[in-house]
């Protein structure tokens, strides 16, 4: 490690230690009340990574960082544990995890690394190879999580036709469902179709979560835009007609995509 990053990297820590020795903010904090923060902290990121901005990526880089200090340092205060277990315990993993790295085991490309990954998982005490997806992961998120960590053990289609079928098997059934008037069934039978296409995405190799992240951005830009649009004209959207209003929205979309 560069001496700058280890001289940086004590300057947090060490500013860690003052904010929580002496603002009456950073004492009141807990674990509890961090949580929501990590979180929202976790989205930021994740829209700077959308948006491809390195400037916002670094930044918010930072903000996680600091809340991993921050809860190190509530961890050292309740005599759980202290900053260095925390790194060193990372360390030891990523080492028990790469034995064809730290070890003498033969992989031919990332997908073996990903099977080891998850025998390796079970080794530990893992009950079953879909057990470390978190529960409160945003569902499509959740769903491209287990059916990556499901392909680890040959759970798999053979190819994207076969998906695609599948995808197509569920709008039938979803259909069906529609038709007979069962709510309940609709609703079981659209999550079955939703969760397809997000099998269908990954076979693409498209991020289904950041695929739709970039619909929600184009459509709130399109909206946005159509409101204004229809201010200029005098009238409100809640005045215009369906067909005034798509008038406009395929032409904002024209100009999108010339």
């Amino acid at each position: 490690m560069s001496t700058e990053i280890e001289a940086a990297f004590s300057r947090l820590v060490n500013i860690m230690d003052d904010l929580r020795e002496k603002c009456p903010w950073d004492k009141k904090q807990t674990i509890q009340s961090l949580r929501q923060m990590t979180i929202e902290e976790t989205y930021e990121l994740a829209d700077a990574i959308t948006e491809n901005d390195w400037k916002g990526i670094r930044e918010e880089l930072g903000d996680l960082l600091l809340h991993i200090v921050f809860y190190a340092k509530i961890g050292k205060e309740q005599n759980q544990f202290e900053l260095h277990e925390v790194i060193n315990g990372i360390c030891e993993k990523l080492i028990a995890r790469h034995p064809h790295i730290y070890g003498d085991v033969q992989v031919d490309n990332d997908e073996d690394v990903k099977k080891n990954w998850e025998k390796i998982k079970l080794k530990e005490g893992k009950q079953s190879v879909i057990s470390g997806v978190p529960q409160s992961l945003p569902a499509t998120v959740k769903a491209m999580r287990l059916q990556e960590k499901a392909k680890q053990v040959g759970f798999e289609w053979d190819n994207k036709e076969q998906v695609w079928e599948k995808v197509e098997e569920e709008i039938g059934e979803l259909k069906i469902a529609v038709a007979s008037g069962d709510h309940g069934k609709s609703e079981e039978e659209m999550g079955d179709v939703i969760f397809s296409l997000i099998n269908y995405a990954r076979f693409l190799q498209v991020d289904a979560e950041n695929a739709l992240e970039r619909t929600n951005k184009k459509f709130i830009h399109r909206f946005t835009t159509m409101e204004k649009q229809a201010l200029q004209t005098g009238k409100s959207l809640n005045e215009m007609t369906l067909q005034e209003m798509d008038a406009i929205w395929n032409t904002i979309k024209q100009q999108r995509s010339e």
